[in-house]
């Protein structure tokens, strides 16, 4: 398969990695980039956008990233914590007062943010369509009563998070999600990431493939009673990005859709405190809280492993390159996007092909992480 882009000269292993990742059949279609103090050093694409191998994937082909748009979303709320709108230590209840039903009043967005509250996902029966029109979902978690005490374990939200948090940007700054996103996080750094897909963009929207591990997951939960909750209350097919709904909707938990480049310019300024080629997003103090550590130890869904920041995965058996102070997210299926401060490094890789392998680290990142810290 044809690759297309550039890296730097110190950097070429990283191409090589990628051209194996495709040609081994690991990646359908994918793209990876890297900003390293401030400067693109990497920007590699290749493939194709879809299952049959008839639409090469092009410099402005989009992708359905799953989880790891909560990193943006995260960011967005960081923001206003930076303007002053928002407090991580104060409770949601102040901004979103029908959040305080069944003893949540004195649960804090921190606490909110780092998936320790108990509302993994609703405690009633809900379908996509309630997810998609946001009030119901959102409404439905605001009243319900914690699954734990709040504060005194993690279970990860895979829906559940972005309605929580985007409902608390909405109070606070009137507009949702996806259009706060568009404007003051694409718009200033020059890239594109979309938390609801115009329909326009539609013919650029890469196909979901659904590889082997993918529903691993799905059919593990069956036995777990938080996971249960949080990713079987609705059920989907994993390919449902492909639908016109799911990509319309905003949801900030699982469907952003956006390019490699662009999501490394966003960690790539984070890795610089915040800011990147004269655009600020936010403060390094407000990074700092952001990225305090606030949970780490063995989520109770799936028992396995996992930090959190205020809504930032943190760096566990190096998922994010060697540095413990690295912070982002990664997405069901394999994408991932992080900053590594010590390096001042931001890492983005975005693919159409989904794949899981258990415990077992993603072969995919490990070639091209490998790379890229072999050439620091």
């Amino acid at each position: 398969m044809t690759v297309h882009g550039a890296a730097k000269v110190r950097f070429a292993a990283i191409r090589e990695a990628f051209e194996n990742n495709l040609e081994s059949g690991l990646d359908q279609g994918a793209a990876f980039a890297v900003v390293y103090q401030g400067h693109v050093v990497v920007d590699l694409w290749g493939g194709h956008a879809d299952a049959v191998g008839a639409t090469p994937w092009t410099r402005d082909t989009l992708v359905n990233v799953w989880s790891t748009t909560k990193g943006v979303a995260s960011l967005a709320i960081a923001m206003l914590v930076d303007r002053d709108k928002l407090d991580y230590e104060a409770p949601v209840a102040d901004y979103w007062p029908e959040f305080a039903a069944n003893g949540k009043q004195d649960v804090t967005l921190g606490c909110l943010m780092s998936h320790q509250a108990g509302l993994p996902g609703s405690d009633q029966p809900t379908t996509l369509e309630d997810i998609y029109d946001w009030h119901p979902f959102a409404d439905g978690l605001a009243a319900m009563a914690p699954l734990w005490p709040p504060g005194s374990t993690a279970a990860y939200h895979p829906l559940s998070h972005g309605h929580l948090a985007g409902e608390v940007l909405r109070r606070v700054d009137g507009r949702t999600m996806g259009t706060f996103v568009a404007e003051e996080i694409s718009r200033p750094l020059g890239m594109e990431f979309y938390i609801g897909l115009p329909e326009a963009e539609d013919g650029r929207a890469a196909e979901t493939i659904v590889g082997p591990g993918t529903t691993d997951p799905i059919i593990e939960a069956e036995d777990r009673p938080l996971a249960r909750i949080g990713y079987l209350n609705p059920r989907f097919p994993v390919d449902i990005p492909n639908q016109r709904p799911w990509r319309a909707a905003e949801i900030p938990a699982a469907n952003g859709h956006g390019d490699a480049i662009g999501l490394a310019k966003l960690y790539g300024a984070l890795a610089q405190g915040g800011s990147l080629d004269g655009a600020r997003l936010l403060g390094r103090g407000t990074l700092a809280a952001a990225t305090e550590e606030r949970f780490r130890g063995n989520e109770a869904g799936f028992d396995r492993p996992m930090a959190f920041g205020a809504g930032f995965m943190l760096n566990v058996d190096h998922e994010f390159g060697p540095s413990d102070a690295a912070f982002g997210h990664s997405g069901w299926g394999g994408s991932f996007a992080y900053a590594d401060p010590d390096a001042g490094l931001g890492v983005a890789y975005v693919m159409n092909r989904m794949l899981g392998f258990g415990d077992r680290p993603d072969p995919r990142r490990l070639a091209l992480l490998d790379a890229l810290y072999s050439a620091l």
